[in-house]
């Protein structure tokens, strides 16, 4: 069943609307989860997985148990327009949580999928990275919550999840405002903005149907070999960015594990023909994020690895 949980008509006689797909099952389960994606608008990758849930779902709707719901794009207006904030306000939705039902548009989308998702047990909230980032499937939890997501996470067939320390702008965000309401809420970042890397969507789609098929939501024998994933409960993160301006060319794919020292890219000058920073590993590690647009500053960041601590 489509549902629309959130409507306000804009200007040029344009109309925002918010809409989930629910699928209604065994009456006798009152469980709830809910799949949200489409928060940032240049984030595409939530896009497809929505569709593979909604179409495999509604084939198997008679194996459904309790209710799952799917939120395919949050920021509708935000994915016609290819852009990550909230036209016309230009603000980050993810930013504005709980929100308000008297406040700004974003705060009202905001408010009104909370409401809509309050009282799920579960929820899972899609995201790609930004244009100008590669990351592999990964989920990310702040410390506070890793005892209760952790178990969930493990089934989600990613390759790493990222136990982050609290910070302050992280409060603003769906999934913090949700664990606070008590639905245990995971973020899932993969692939890069506005492009849809298929074979990361599949590798979540089947990661989230044996989630619905090991914690009941669907009763299916099926059998899923998912990925262990790599677990940053014992090492350190390391943030590689530009020493100076160019166009930087990686060396190596993301998802490997590299040595320290290991040449990763450079930054190379077009003008004067030369390498300006030659990108070395600081660490043995696993590299979970590599820069995908070329063009850097000072400062920007080329990659991300994880070391794991031995003892």
């Amino acid at each position: 069943m489509i549902e629309e949980i959130f409507s306000i008509d804009l200007r040029v006689s344009e109309k925002l609307a918010v809409k989930r797909h629910r699928h209604t099952g065994d009456k006798s389960s009152s469980r709830r989860i809910s799949i949200v994606s489409g928060i940032h608008g240049d984030e595409l990758e939530g896009q497809m997985v929505s569709f593979l849930l909604n179409e495999f779902l509604t084939e198997h709707k008679d194996k459904i148990k309790g209710i799952i719901d799917v939120y395919p794009s949050v920021n509708s207006v935000g994915i016609d327009s290819i852009v990550r904030n909230v036209p016309p306000t230009d603000v980050d939705l993810n930013r504005v949580f709980p929100g308000s039902p008297e406040g700004s548009l974003p705060e009202r989308i905001a408010y009104a999928l909370v409401e809509a998702v309050k009282g799920s047990d579960i929820a899972i909230d899609i995201h790609s990275s930004n244009i100008f980032l590669m990351e592999i499937p990964q989920i990310r939890i702040s410390e506070e919550n890793a005892d209760s997501l952790l178990p969930i996470a493990e089934k989600l067939n990613v390759d790493f999840i990222w136990i982050h320390g609290a910070v302050t702008v992280l409060k603003s965000t769906f999934a913090h405002t949700m664990n606070q309401l008590g639905t245990k809420t995971l973020v899932v970042e993969m692939g890069v903005g506005m492009r849809i890397t298929q074979e990361y969507c599949y590798q979540l789609f089947d990661g989230i149907i044996n989630l619905l098929v090991q914690e009941g939501f669907l009763d299916l024998d099926l059998k899923f070999s998912v990925r262990k994933p790599i677990v940053s409960t014992n090492g350190t993160v390391h943030f590689i960015n530009a020493e100076a301006p160019g166009i930087f060319i990686p060396t190596i794919k993301h998802g490997n594990w590299v040595k320290k020292g290991q040449q990763i890219g450079k930054v190379v000058s077009p003008l004067h023909g030369r390498v300006v920073h030659n990108v070395l590993s600081p660490a043995n590690g696993f590299l979970f994020t590599l820069r995908e647009y070329p063009v850097v500053y000072p400062g920007s960041l080329l990659a991300r690895i994880y070391e794991e601590k031995n003892g």
